[in-house]
């Protein structure tokens, strides 16, 4: 498959507005590269930052022109009030988009024994009681090196460390780490899901890196699909957008935790926290914990038993 990079080098005050522009077009959110130093973001993030090129990228199918040109009028309309650059294209294959990865991610020390390390690198500086997790992103969300991941294993490690979970429910999985993780601290099974069918590819790919496959179950859906299973899950595992989790609760999703289960929400900036808290609330989940790094937030609830 290839994919049509857009891209534009532009100061930090308009990194904001550009990235939310390319996010509505690309796939996966966007990527920010500053001075050789790249990192996933979610859209409402903007580096600290003098000179940024802002990249995204969509399918190369028939709805690539049709995109690139909505792209451009959108961002030719911003320039009206600020000075924006003519974007960019390249055509790339999937291994060219990865590369960008490779270059960059490295491996990477969490917690107490989480050791997350591509796939395509080894462990030379892993303990002997490291839990070493092996991940190749590839187009989904998901290395470990953000923020709103990074959240999320901590307290996983924490939670599972207190108590183990017998069935876990990764809900917007992307890579795959987290239910990944879950498994190699000790949970018995994982659902995880995720509405884009290359985040199901790679939840997959890494599930198997990481000996885990027969224990995981990868479906392309979301809360509903979830919902219909019926199941319900001793621990739950979001790492989305805000206002996604907040209207996730409007559909129900207290009901796929156990009585007494336990949740962690990450995807949360410091300042939408309180209004996620409310949601969660009103969903039966009672926030027991609020972690924070940088401007980040992950809420930690646990359901009436």
């Amino acid at each position: 498959m290839q994919w049509i990079e857009v891209f534009l080098e532009v100061d930090g005050e308009a990194a904001e507005a550009v990235a939310d522009v390319l996010r509505r077009y690309g796939h996966q959110g966007v990527l920010i590269e500053q001075t050789g130093f790249s990192s996933e973001v979610w859209p409402d993030e903007t580096p600290p930052a003098d000179r940024l090129i802002v990249h995204a990228y969509f399918p190369d199918n028939e709805h690539a022109e049709a995109t690139r040109q909505q792209l451009r009028e959108a961002l030719w309309q911003m320039s009206r009030l600020y000075p924006i650059p003519e974007p960019g294209f390249n055509r790339i294959d999937d291994e060219d988009w990865a590369e960008a990865w490779k270059r960059h991610y490295h491996p990477l020390r969490l917690g107490r024994r989480l050791y997350i390390r591509p796939a395509w690198t080894g462990a030379s500086d892993a303990r002997p009681d490291d839990i070493v997790l092996v991940m190749d992103p590839g187009m989904a969300f998901g290395t470990g090196t953000h923020p709103t991941t990074q959240l999320c294993l901590i307290a996983l490690e924490d939670l599972l460390h207190d108590r183990p979970a017998d069935c876990v429910l990764d809900l917007g999985c992307g890579s795959g780490i987290l239910g990944i993780a879950a498994l190699r601290l000790g949970a018995g099974s994982v659902l995880a899901l995720d509405t884009d069918e290359l985040a199901v590819k790679s939840t997959r790919t890494n599930a198997q890196h990481n000996g885990v496959l027969d224990r995981i179950t990868v479906r392309q859906g979301s809360l509903e699909l979830a919902r219909e299973s019926s199941r319900a899950f001793d621990l739950l595992l979001v790492n989305i957008l805000a206002k996604v989790i907040i209207t996730l609760c409007d559909q129900g999703l207290g009901d796929v935790v156990t009585p007494g289960g336990r949740a962690v929400f990450s995807g949360i900036i410091q300042d939408q926290a309180d209004d996620v808290e409310a949601a969660l609330r009103g969903a039966g989940l009672k926030p027991v914990r609020r972690r924070v790094q940088g401007d980040w937030a992950a809420i930690e609830v646990q359901k009436a038993g």
